[in-house]
């Protein structure tokens, strides 16, 4: 899982089986979704297992509260962005409380790269990528990105996430005892990461041959443009 200095993963990892519900699903997927750093690894996975053994909540409802959640943290960096503008930003990825968050300036710059390579889309496959996923709204609120874009294609990108992380929770909770719990979500989060930047591939490979054909039948009938 991610090894974050600052916090104390496995820590949080069984305080959110402890104390997780609605309302603390959408609250802690507000923090990872901003500055903060916080792996959603930690919330949804453990929040669906107990959906499935407990059934004090439901695995749909899990997914779909830690996605407004995400979008809400998104919102928060988006606005961020758009009212401080770039100077400080990068100020503030240089600064010792950044590097805290884990931010620096390569990461941001890398973000805003990423944006500008494939726009508006890039909110939506972001969300699927391990480091970009937390900083893409950053580019996307220097960049003033249409703020109705903005929230469906970062919501559509978390719900994907999110979606997979609950099906990985729903599942070790049809197959794994609680006290293996954390280590096989700790076992699976790397297969989590190349799934996603799969995905994200795959996203970047349709919209690019959708371009494609678009062009080609545009230029073999003139008289469409």
């Amino acid at each position: 899982m991610i090894s974050l200095a600052i916090i104390d993963v496995a820590a949080i990892f069984d305080w959110v089986l402890a104390n997780i519900n609605y309302w603390w699903v959408f609250l802690l997927m507000v923090v990872e979704s901003s500055f903060i750093p916080f792996p959603s690894e930690v919330i949804v996975p453990p929040a669906a297992y107990l959906a499935v053994t407990k059934g004090d909540m439901n695995v749909f409802g899990v997914v779909f509260v830690a996605t407004a959640g995400a979008i809400v943290g998104a919102l928060i960096n988006y606005y961020l962005s758009v009212w401080i503008g770039r100077p400080l930003i990068y100020r503030f990825a240089n600064s010792h409380l950044g590097h805290a968050c884990l931010i620096d300036e390569a990461k941001v710059d890398n973000a805003e790269k990423y944006f500008d390579r494939h726009g508006a889309i890039s909110t939506f496959i972001g969300r699927l990528i391990p480091a970009v996923r937390q900083l893409i709204s950053i580019p996307a609120g220097l960049a003033r990105m249409n703020i109705g874009k903005f929230i469906l294609f970062t919501g559509l990108g978390a719900l994907l996430w999110n979606a997979i992380l609950g099906a990985l929770g729903f599942w070790l909770g049809k197959t794994v005892p609680l006290a293996d719990l954390y280590d096989k979500v700790e076992q699976y989060n790397s297969y989590l990461s190349w799934a996603g930047i799969a995905l994200g591939v795959i996203c970047i490979g349709i919209i690019a041959a959708n371009i494609i054909r678009h062009r080609k039948s545009a230029s073999q009938n003139p008289e469409t443009l």
